[in-house]
């Protein structure tokens, strides 16, 4: 599960998961006393429990954690874990692609941030079908679905209620972009084609759960598994 706060990496893992500690800028135990101060770089915390679950998201909600770059919790009961996350917030389902085109990444520059084309899936509506529709809705062009890429879950607060997407996302290919442009409505400044040079330079300026899709996706051609 691939959880985004505040756009920080929330990872967590099992305790009979292999865990590399030299991995890591600083290693914990659930019980060890520590402040938002102490959580720099990446961090780890073994014995997670639902009470530090509970104590994680707070600080991570409330408190600017500028210098931590991601949070890893192991636990003996992960799945429980997970659920007691779910459980603090409301879940939104959404649909998005990575699209490419003679090796090129199609990369959309919104408010600000350079992104990937996503939305919200409507009632009823079957997850992949709602990717390629908000695809094309955003991008104005025509796609077909070659594979499916890692779920991504990021939280945000909406009219008081705290929201986790759970977007799937899915590895397309583009059919026709004749007419290719920025859905306005959507705030959508730019879309752009870009190379795997050009996409890893601007992740910088994206979302950190965005940079996390496109580096699976050149990681796995690198390794020749799509």
């Amino acid at each position: 599960m691939n959880v985004f706060i505040n756009d920080i990496p929330l990872i967590l893992k099992k305790s009979n998961e292999k865990v590399h500690r030299h991995h890591y800028d600083l290693v914990l135990d659930a019980d060890n006393h520590f402040t938002s101060k102490d959580l720099v770089g990446d961090v780890l915390i073994k014995g997670a429990d639902p009470q530090l679950i509970d104590r994680i998201v707070r600080l991570m909600e409330v408190k600017k954690l500028k210098k931590l770059n991601s949070l890893t919790l192991v636990a003996n009961k992960k799945k429980q874990l997970i659920e007691h996350l779910k459980d603090q917030f409301k879940i939104v389902k959404a649909g998005g692609g990575l699209v490419l085109k003679d090796g090129k990444i199609l990369m959309i520059y919104r408010l600000g941030v350079w992104d990937l084309p996503k939305g919200k899936l409507n009632k009823g509506e079957k997850t992949q079908d709602g990717a390629v529709r908000e695809v094309e809705e955003e991008c104005n062009i025509s796609v077909e679905v070659l594979n499916k890429l890692p779920k991504t879950w990021h939280s945000y607060a909406f009219k008081g209620k705290k929201i986790l997407k759970k977007t799937s996302w899915y590895l397309m290919e583009c059919t026709d972009d004749s007419l290719m442009k920025p859905q306005a409505e959507e705030f959508i400044e730019e879309v752009r084609w870009m190379t795997p040079e050009e996409a890893m330079e601007v992740l910088p300026k994206a979302y950190t759960s965005i940079a996390f899709i496109v580096r699976e996706y050149l990681q796995s051609l690198k390794s020749g598994k799509v």
